[in-house]
């Protein structure tokens, strides 16, 4: 096990495939899964520090970053979750809690929901949903001729492009770190990822209502939502349906904070998630 001054990064075999983790700390394990367009060293900001009370796992998910390609791998949210769950076999790990960011989000409520009794605690930030319609609204998009050839082009737009839907992300661009750009980007253009991506998104809508089906099955699970109150990409007053629908859920809102409030205010976001996990 690694140290949490250490973070180990180590593949793991799932169904055949490569999955690309980073490990660090000692405790409970907390399994962080990110959102779209993006892989595990999102949460650099945050693994040293949830490391102090918990074994953290963050993971590339299937198709993306440093973890091995498939082609036509299901990109459904429960074919996803039920593949975390055998990643979590793989790892040895009984039951964990886990954070997920957007469609991390959604992937960790669905494999809450399928495989409940090994899911301990969720810390959901700006989770994608179904109350929410900006993402329903994009996925259309990208499923017409036209959204999918400029999908497939995402890893070619300049750099100021790239920059400036990064800085839309932000409720406050200032805050934006060096490298941060290069977490989203690096790995855009290995073959086969935006192809995932993009099934992704063509099969949003299935899988937001198959979610909204499955939040009965969360009743018992204790969750932290974590928002900003200018998130532009997934909308707040979504987060009050969603932990409506959540009985043991708390919201937690963040002002001045974007759609990816544990880099904009890491230390805010880190002090939240290690009190809600310790309660």
């Amino acid at each position: 096990m690694a140290s949490e001054f250490q973070v180990e990064e180590r593949q793991v075999t799932v169904d055949g495939v490569a999955v690309h983790c980073r490990i660090a700390g000692a405790g409970r394990p907390l399994l962080l899964l990110h959102g779209l367009l993006a892989d595990g060293q999102t949460w650099r900001r945050n693994l040293k520090d949830l490391a102090r009370h918990s074994t953290v796992y963050a993971i590339d998910l299937f198709n993306m970053g440093k973890t091995q390609r498939v082609a036509g791998l299901d990109a459904s949210l429960e074919a996803t979750a039920d593949r975390i769950a055998r990643l979590m076999d793989e790892l040895g790990l009984d039951v964990a809690d886990v954070a997920g960011h957007s469609h991390g989000g959604a992937l960790a409520m669905m494999l809450a929901a399928r495989h409940t009794r090994r899911i301990g605690k969720l810390v959901l930030f700006a989770p994608a949903n179904p109350f929410c319609l900006h993402g329903e609204r994009s996925a259309r998009f990208f499923t017409t001729p036209v959204g999918a050839w400029l999908g497939r082009r995402v890893p070619m737009w300049p750099r100021l492009l790239h920059q400036a839907a990064l800085r839309r992300m932000y409720g406050e661009p200032s805050r934006i770190i060096d490298g941060t750009l290069d977490c989203y980007t690096e790995h855009l253009s290995i073959p086969g990822t935006m192809d995932h991506l993009l099934a992704i998104v063509r099969g949003w809508s299935t899988d937001m209502r198959g979610l909204k089906k499955m939040l009965v099955r969360l009743a018992d699970v204790p969750a932290l939502l974590i928002w900003g109150d200018m998130d532009r990409a997934v909308s707040l007053p979504s987060a009050e349906r969603l932990v409506s629908a959540m009985p043991r859920a708390q919201l937690m809102v963040l002002p001045g904070v974007g759609h990816l409030p544990f880099e904009e205010q890491p230390e805010v976001c880190n002090k939240a998630v290690a009190r809600w996990l310790q309660q």
